[in-house]
């Protein structure tokens, strides 16, 4: 198994299909030419000398070419976070030397200056005349070799070096996309960071279908609104926050429908979709399927999906029970298995939440430099906490060591969450543990109001108390403009955490 081959079948059934194009540019390239290309890049890096090769640039056209060049080199592809500290992006830097990277011009003088640091602009690697050493030979086959090496947010301690190899990703295309099946018109739009397993699935799972990516490198509400009419986008992929964001954008155009018939299909997933959102959502896009997907950057991206059908089931559920069902992320790929377990890790029954463990051919669950977390019988511990309905639909509940500890009563953050925003006024929510000299932890609260909205704070936390215990109403609530997350749509709770665990000011 080896990542080209995904490129080799697509170039060998549609050679002069285009393949991508830079949003910002307008350039392209087909699927023909994507292939020469990367049999062009692959000699200048086995010519390097170098064992990695690292990508540390918005997406762009050298986002693909890194990623099947290297894989023809045989060496493993690194890409890094952009938007890192220069300090910090060194200190990664240093951990994959000796390294072929690319990155933009105007950083190459001076981490080309790095011991074991072979620095490429962006436009000098996809200039063909700056590559005479084209490689001759076939790219390897061995399914153990290591394809991609991608780094954790790293949100306690260092980033951790997550290890893909080869068949953990071709794995998970072949068991979830239909080779070609992406018709010549098919575009996708893709706005996930390429530093992100979601970002690398997307390259990966569009070539072995043969669909057409447009990318976008920098994403706002109105430019991905605008790419996705001006190339009649059949498909795409976006975090929960950038879809709330999009829906704002069309609610305050006026329109009741996105306009947008040609976008048969929108993937969501890598954060909690509120359920306000998604409601929203499949009115403004009625002629369009939606799909929730859950996946770890340590499981070759997605695991869990709920499909459109689902989607529209639960949505005209009459139950409040099935109506839930929207929120989840429902339920697992063939071949993958999941399981809920306790702190002892014994699976726990339906409706009850735990650590989730996933198990599968796609799932790699292991590090450079620490080996694999996973255990003898080929389980995974995710770190995610979660539960399953009596009907294997899975619902996420954050990370696992987000749970409150509150005078010795173990709380689930997304349980409150979920509670309230169904509030009139609540546009978002984060629900965190803080520091109790009374209870140990107590429980408080981050709101967002949503437009025109007021959140009387005693009115809310009756609210809460209406439909839960009082142990899980937030003894602290503050009202914020917006909540912290990343670019890839994580919410921020340590943020939350922090400020809201801030001694009051007299």
């Amino acid at each position: 198994m080896n990542v080209m081959m995904l490129l080799e079948m697509a170039s060998a059934a549609f050679p002069e299909r285009l393949a991508f194009t830079d949003g910002s540019t307008g350039v392209s390239f087909t699927y023909q030419q994507l292939f020469d290309a990367a049999r062009l890049r692959a000699g200048t890096i086995q010519a390097s000398g170098a064992s990695r090769l690292v990508k540390l640039d918005v997406s762009n056209l050298g986002t693909p070419l890194s990623l099947f060049a290297s894989a023809w080199a045989g060496v493993p592809y690194v890409p890094l976070n952009y938007r890192l500290t220069d300090a910090e992006i060194k200190a990664l830097l240093a951990r994959v030397t000796p390294a072929y990277l690319i990155t933009d011009a105007e950083r190459v003088a001076e981490l080309g200056a790095t011991d074991d640091v072979n620095a490429a602009s962006t436009q000098s690697f996809l200039d063909d005349t700056q590559h005479d050493h084209g490689i001759e030979d076939p790219w390897a086959m061995d399914p153990e070799d290591i394809a991609v090496l991608l780094f954790t947010s790293g949100t306690t301690g260092e980033p951790k070096a997550a290890v893909l190899r080869h068949k953990h990703l071709v794995s998970y295309i072949l068991g979830s996309v239909e080779f070609a099946g992406a018709q010549d018109s098919d575009a996708a739009l893709v706005c996930v960071p390429p530093y992100h397993i979601a970002g690398i699935a997307a390259i990966m799972s569009s070539v072995y279908s043969g669909r057409h990516v447009v990318q976008l490198p920098n994403f706002t509400a109105e430019a991905w609104i605008e790419l996705a009419r001006k190339y009649k986008i059949s498909t795409a992929f976006v975090v929960p926050t950038m879809l709330a964001r999009i829906v704002e954008c069309l609610e305050a155009e006026g329109v009741s429908d996105a306009q947008m018939p040609h976008l048969s299909s929108l993937s969501y997933g890598g954060g909690k979709m509120p359920l306000s959102v998604i409601e929203k959502a499949m009115t403004l896009f009625p002629d369009t399927d939606f799909s929730n997907a859950y996946g770890l950057t340590e499981t070759s991206s997605t695991i869990c999906v709920l499909g459109p059908e689902e989607h529209r089931q639960a949505a005209a559920a009459s139950t409040d029970t099935e109506r839930r069902r929207l929120v989840s992320v429902g339920r697992p790929l063939p071949g993958v298995e999941i399981e809920i377990r306790d702190e002892d890790g014994h699976q726990v029954s339906a409706g009850e939440r735990g650590e989730i463990y996933v198990r599968g051919e796609q799932v790699s669950g292991e590090y450079e430099g620490r080996g694999s977390v996973i255990d003898s019988a080929g389980w995974f511990p995710t770190r995610d906490a979660g539960s399953l309905d009596d009907e294997g639909y899975l619902f996420l509940e954050g990370r696992a060591d987000d749970v409150i500890v509150r005078g010795g009563e173990n709380l689930s953050p997304g349980e409150i969450e979920d509670v309230m925003l169904t509030h009139p006024a609540v546009a978002d929510v984060a629900v965190v543990g803080v520091p109790s000299e009374k209870w140990g932890e107590a429980v408080a609260a981050a709101v967002v109001a949503k437009p025109g909205a007021e959140i009387e704070v005693a009115e809310l936390q009756d609210f809460v108390k209406d439909r839960l215990r009082s142990s899980r109403v937030p003894e602290l609530i503050q009202v914020w403009k917006e909540l912290p997350y990343n670019e890839t749509g994580k919410l921020l709770r340590r943020v939350v955490r922090t400020e809201l665990g801030k001694p009051a000011q007299n």
